[in-house]
């Protein structure tokens, strides 16, 4: 089997570069394992597609502005960071850019110094353990110099870094659905809204 075989064409008029305006608007495509059918709907449909007993689950996984750009302390050339899991404390598994200049000792200023790393270990894989330093919360840091790692595809820039929220909704088993980009108030709007209908119909 090649990677190759997993090709097919996605015409670039399809791909969403910004979050449609209306969440309950957006697309929603419905498979159907038993008949093996392809539907495609708009979100707000999936309550045709629960019934009493069904769970709905909802995950408020957030994306992290992990895409970070510097340049190195002792020569001045710009990297890049992005970082993949956190492995204890201030130390990250990171994947790095230029690879063969980023190699242990070598140092790392973000944000004109607001966040400094230092590379403590090259993996197999290439990815690097580094331990970062700082003053103040490192979350915060990173949402005021960070940015998020967008797909190559969206060539948009987001105007709000909360706007690209994943939720992912399981009302079967055998169904799985998925939206991507969304505040939190919207989305909870809208699923209470989803709760009030299946309440009225009689299937909650």
């Amino acid at each position: 089997m090649k990677v190759s075989d997993f090709n097919y064409n996605l015409p670039k008029e399809l791909i969403a570069q910004v979050p449609i305006k209306d969440r309950d608007q957006s697309r929603l495509m419905v498979l159907d394992r038993k008949n093996k059918t392809i539907e495609h709907k708009i979100f707000k449909d999936i309550i045709d597609y629960l019934e009493p007993g069904d769970c709905l689950v909802r995950n408020n996984t957030k994306v992290i502005p992990a895409r970070l750009y510097g340049v190195k302390e002792e020569t001045g050339a710009n990297v890049e960071f992005l970082l993949l899991k956190r492995v204890d404390g201030d130390i990250w598994e990171v994947m790095v850019k230029p690879g063969r200049k980023l190699m242990p000792g070598v140092r790392v200023e973000f944000g004109n110094g607001l966040l400094k790393a230092e590379i403590l270990e090259k993996f197999e894989d290439g990815n690097r353990k580094v331990k970062f330093e700082y003053n103040g919360i490192f979350n915060e840091i990173l949402n005021e110099i960070g940015l998020m790692p967008l797909p190559p595809y969206i060539h948009e820039k987001l105007k709000e870094k909360d706007i690209y929220v994943r939720y992912f909704n399981k009302p079967r088993i055998h169904n799985y659905l998925r939206i991507t980009i969304g505040t939190d108030a919207e989305m909870d709007e809208f699923l209470s809204e989803v709760e009030n209908y299946l309440k009225e119909s009689g299937r909650l």
